[in-house]
């Protein structure tokens, strides 16, 4: 059975008193019977590194650059992510791919890069509501997984994928537990023909999680977690997804 995996993602949110209460919040209230991480702006990965040592919350990033390094002013490298510990680093968020115009391929790029030095990419893939109401929720959803299959080849099996609607995130409004599923089933399916351990990989759900509907939404056969955005920043609510993910 596939462990379930639960991850915040801060987006561009924190400071250090309030990431130093958050984490200390987390750490009280763990282990969990689930993986749990968060996933960091930058700047405070290493206090965030400091914090997290020696528990069982692993900790992120939130993108690298596909570049191994250079004149990539403000970009960061997979190297410099792993030189502080850091587990798993999201590529291909929707708001990478709508405010930086990140390609199906960049993202690709970045699943490898990370890869090569031991990072866990948490490849992100998901419609728009335009998108959903003109029924291409599977024809772009197989899209963006295709160009990630098609860069890493046998070592697709190393990533873990999140499926975000991009209307449901931030928006308040989520999919049914039935939407997601048939999303994730047919990601499941399409990594099967790519992989014979897409039975073993992680598929998480993305997409104004909370409290209320994150038990539901984590008992459907192939969503394994979640990708967890404004809740994350509030203990007590990322504490109670994390326990549902038990």
């Amino acid at each position: 059975m596939r462990r379930k995996l639960v991850v915040g993602n801060w987006k561009m949110n924190g400071s250090r008193v309030a990431n130093a209460d958050l984490l200390a919040a987390l750490k009280e209230a763990s282990p969990w019977n689930a993986d749990v991480a968060v996933c960091a702006p930058a700047p405070y990965l290493g206090e965030v590194a400091l914090s997290l040592q020696g528990e069982s919350i692993g900790w992120g990033a939130q993108d690298c650059s596909a570049h191994e390094s250079g004149a990539y002013t403000g970009e960061v490298s997979a190297a410099m992510l792993a030189e502080f510990g850091c587990r798993f680093v999201i590529v291909g968020h929707s708001e990478r791919r709508a405010y930086h115009a990140e390609s199906d391929q960049l993202v690709a790029d970045k699943a490898k890069v990370a890869l090569k030095h031991n990072l866990t990419p948490i490849v992100c893939v998901g419609e728009t509501l335009a998108e959903r109401e003109a029924g291409q929720t599977d024809a772009v959803v197989k899209r963006q997984m295709s160009a990630v299959i098609h860069t890493l080849g046998h070592c697709i099996s190393q990533v873990v994928v999140a499926y975000e609607p991009v209307w449901a995130i931030g928006t308040g409004r989520t999919a049914s537990p039935e939407q997601a599923q048939a999303v994730h089933a047919l990601l499941r399916t399409q990594l099967h023909a790519a992989t014979s351990k897409s039975a073993e990989m992680q598929i998480l759900y993305g997409g104004s999680v909370k409290p209320d509907n994150a038990g539901t939404l984590f008992k459907q056969p192939d969503i394994d977690g979640g990708l967890i955005g404004g809740a994350s920043l509030k203990a007590a609510d990322f504490v109670a997804i994390c326990r549902a993910a038990n």
